[in-house]
């Protein structure tokens, strides 16, 4: 992946994980290794038609894929995406952690009165 596309692959997961049933939805996903949207509306307080338009909005955001199985598509995590952004907030974090260490440094300079 690019800078580029890793910018646009973070943009993505963070918008799609910004709705918390997608989140819900993830971690079933995770805990179950593959489902059906029948099965995880069992889980969830949704409809199985939410749970399907929620999947689709994961499945964009390149964090889940589905597959056929006979009348059913049934759907796994794919991690990918999910590491990119967990090293882009990685690298935010250490920047701030830089930031702040300065601050400290300046604040602690100064003279006191």
């Amino acid at each position: 992946m690019t800078a580029e596309s890793d910018q646009e692959a973070v943009t993505e997961v963070l918008s799609a994980l910004a709705d918390p049933t997608r989140r819900r939805i993830l971690d079933a996903l995770s805990v179950h290794g593959e489902a059906t949207a029948t099965v995880l509306a069992t889980e969830l307080p949704v409809s199985r038609q939410a749970i399907v338009k929620h999947l689709a909005v994961l499945t964009r955001a390149g964090l889940v894929a589905g597959h056929r199985e006979g009348r059913e598509a049934r759907y796994t995590v794919l991690p990918e995406r999910l590491n990119v952004t967990a090293r882009w907030m990685d690298r935010v974090a250490s920047e701030w952690d830089t930031r702040l260490s300065a601050i400290k440094r300046l604040a602690e300079a100064e003279p006191q009165d």
